[in-house]
């Protein structure tokens, strides 16, 4: 089927409108991707520099306050629950062997469990805090790499430094004449 002239010319003009449109859609999802990978970077360089070091600080505030409730309330707390524990125990042992012996219940002094109960508390409030500062990680030390990477680093400096040194000494052989021809001044 053949086309009239003036369809044919219309049929072009519409692919040269269609191709035109799509170049500017080309062009206009290209600067689309650059300002996505720009937010990109920018939203990078954001919680790098603003949202991590706020994290790490949230997250040391809490360790240390985690730290203080522990050695603070609940091993002094443990440590008197098993003191008393092993007061109540010392009782009901000697309250057992007077039983046994046939002297009957008795009386019962209580202040002298109490200082057991004292003592037992300070034992355990004691194992427990040393039992929990194993726990602390140690403070890691320079290692070899760190050491050889000092020595690097002062030698290099001394290099630059020789060479500064070298190259802005006043030596009157290392320096050229401004003007090839003329003799220097002696």
């Amino acid at each position: 089927m053949s086309l009239s002239r003036k369809r044919t010319k219309e049929l072009k003009k519409l692919q040269s409108q269609a191709n035109n449109l799509w170049e500017s859609q080309q062009t206009l999802v290209g600067e689309a991707a650059d300002i996505a990978r720009e937010a990109s970077r920018q939203l990078n360089h954001y919680g790098r520099e603003q949202v991590a070091p706020q994290v790490q600080a949230g997250y040391a505030k809490s360790v240390d306050y985690s730290k203080q409730i522990l050695s603070d309330r609940v091993v002094p707390a443990a440590g008197a629950v098993v003191g008393s524990a092993l007061s109540v125990w010392d009782a009901a042992n000697d309250t057992r062997l007077r039983l046994a012996d046939g002297k009957g219940l008795g009386k019962v002094d209580s202040a002298a469990y109490a200082k057991k109960a004292d003592k037992y508390s300070k034992d355990a409030t004691k194992k427990l805090a040393a039992k929990l500062s194993l726990l602390e990680p140690e403070k890691k030390r320079m290692g070899v790499g760190g050491t050889i990477a000092i020595i690097l680093g002062v030698t290099a400096a001394l290099g630059v430094l020789y060479a500064a040194w070298q190259t802005l000494r006043a030596d009157d052989e290392l320096w050229v004449a401004d003007d090839p021809l003329r003799a220097p001044d002696a």
